[in-house]
């Protein structure tokens, strides 16, 4: 169920759940950042997730129930027929001769004690409240092996090719998967999905249904079902439900066994996206706020491909997005639409560049500007004059840390007074797997795997970790330990002092060093805190970030 701010605040505020003093700052800081209470409550430690539920139950004269304390077994869960369980959002939480006790996160509607009569004919129904995310994961326990109903659908013989796609794609997004691989061998056609950045095996297809699966995408996204030895693009819009639909990108590419297709998905999730739930810490929410707020300037994002960096200039975006404000994009491709903002695709057919679309956007009377990827030269010299002559210019940018950004910028041919004049921010960032809230447990410092990995740490960084954590594995992570993905940051804030430093065109060491000595923390330093704090493992943050970054 979702109450609005200022419910949430009157319940919280009756129940003295929170101090006064906590709500009016977080009541400040939806007003100005455009959040939702809940996410700020949660991410500034202000409330747990359980007495947010207990507050909210409360409210609505129910009972809270906690599933993760109390997790229901799958074969109670699944007596509630999954039409009824979805459409409800219900969980059956608990059951005894006389009666049954089911939650939602939505207790009150109408009909539900109805439909729940006519399954336990019998009992008596008590109707509890639970948080939403932890219904959703309970209601994953009525997923069924794809290879399962792969099979069902080839032996009733169908419309085989339309119902194996809906079956994948409904599956990825319950995974909420970010990609899905159809990869031909020779006899049969694997099909895996990306999850949390791992790839996983999610069934596989026999090679004789393959080519009407492959035309049907390919009409889907708007492809030529005629070429089958060079790589094409399209996008598909999915209808998930009468009100519901999500944007697919689909890339196919000829291999030595056929056709590869492989489909991001680009899920709505970017509405509800702020600093909090991407990682950021309280501390570097305020610097870059500082620096958005700012009429003119660049902000930078840099990391390699698949580090989250688009999903932080949406989130950038959402917080300046406001009637008063033109702002225009730039895109390849454009990932996400938002109401309210003009965004440009480029297309190398029509000659539509980054740079000659960076160059009609300044004639467009923008107050910001996104440009997707700064690539060249040219594109760099026009974001550079279009932050000095009074837009905001954020922009991402490949390098591994946010000190080597600046000498490849200047490499590029940028004169130093110039980068110096504009730059206002550096966000460096990777993404790293987030431990599962169910298993979470604490780790003994003198496991093997542990050890290992701290002989290559400093000491500092050693009694840093009073406590470390790991997921021992469940059905809720489907046992990998890990559910979703969380970034860990490093932002280098330009001060009068780097801005003289720029103009000696200087050694990324020496940038580190005078950042550093200004409050700035790595990422490895920041991966540290999220162990810390139990977000993330050692062994996560050691694969994306190595201890020495500079």
């Amino acid at each position: 169920m979702r109450l609005d701010s200022k419910k949430i605040i009157d319940i919280l505020a009756s129940e003295n759940y929170v101090e006064q003093q906590d709500l009016e700052v977080a009541k400040e800081y939806i007003k100005n950042n455009n959040v939702l209470i809940t996410d700020y409550l949660l991410s500034a430690g202000i409330i747990t997730k359980d007495l947010l539920g207990q507050a909210i139950a409360e409210s609505l004269g129910v009972v809270y129930a906690d599933l993760n304390t109390h997790e229901p077994p799958k074969e109670q869960v699944l007596k509630i027929p999954e039409k009824i369980a979805k459409k409800f959002r219900v969980v059956l939480f608990a059951e005894d001769k006389d009666s049954i006790t089911v939650t939602s996160d939505d207790p009150q509607q109408p009909e539900l004690e109805i439909s729940l009569q006519a399954i336990f004919p019998n009992k008596k129904i008590k109707i509890n409240f639970s948080i939403a995310d932890d219904i959703d994961k309970a209601l994953g326990y009525y997923r069924k092996p794809l290879a399962t109903r792969f099979a069902r659908i080839i032996e009733e013989k169908g419309r085989v090719a339309p119902e194996i796609i809906n079956e994948i794609i409904e599956d990825a997004l319950g995974y909420k998967a970010s990609d899905i691989h159809f990869e031909p061998e020779e006899d049969s056609v694997n099909i895996r999905f990306r999850v949390d950045g791992v790839l996983h095996e999610a069934g596989v297809i026999p090679k004789t249904y393959y080519e009407n699966i492959l035309n049907r995408v390919k009409v889907q996204a708007r492809m030529r079902i005629d070429e089958h030895f060079a790589a094409q693009d399209g996008a598909i819009r999915y209808q998930i439900s009468e009100t519901n639909k999500i944007d697919l990108r689909v890339s196919v590419a000829p291999t030595l066994n056929g056709e590869k297709i492989v489909i991001r998905i680009l899920a709505e999730y970017v509405k509800n996206l702020n600093f909090g739930n991407l990682g950021l810490s309280l501390k570097d929410q305020e610097i870059l706020q500082t620096a958005a707020s700012k009429p003119f300037g660049m902000i930078i994002v840099t990391g390699p491909t698949g580090s989250g960096k688009t999903t932080t200039l949406y989130a950038l975006l959402k917080l300046l997005n406001k009637p008063e404000v033109n702002i225009t994009t730039i895109e390849d491709p454009a990932e996400y639409k938002i109401p309210g903002i003009n965004q440009i695709q480029i297309n190398e057919q029509t000659n539509l560049t980054f740079s000659k679309g960076l160059r009609a956007i300044v004639r467009q009377d923008p107050d910001i500007i996104l440009v997707g990827e700064i690539r060249d030269k040219e594109t760099a010299e026009i974001s550079v004059n279009a932050a000095l002559t009074g837009h905001l210019l954020i922009s991402t940018f490949h390098s591994n840390d946010a000190a080597t950004a600046i000498p490849r910028i200047l490499n590029m041919g940028i004169e130093p007074f110039l980068l110096a004049s504009t730059l206002e921010l550096i966000i460096a960032q990777r993404l790293v797997r987030r431990i599962c809230e169910k298993c979470r447990v604490s780790v003994d410092k003198n496991d093997e795997v542990i050890q290992k990995l701290m002989k290559n740490l400093d000491q500092p960084s050693i009694d840093k970790l009073r406590t470390i954590y790991r997921g021992k594995g469940c059905s809720v992570c489907g046992y990998t330990g890990y559910t979703g993905r969380t970034a860990i940051y490093e932002i280098i804030k330009i001060t009068p002092e780097l801005q003289d430093l720029i103009l000696e065109n200087p050694s990324k060491q020496k940038i580190w060093a005078l950042a550093k000595k200004q409050g700035s923390q790595s990422l490895f330093e920041d991966g540290l805190d999220k162990i810390k704090n139990g977000v993330t493992t050692l062994e996560e943050l050691m694969r994306v970030s190595p201890f020495n970054n500079y």
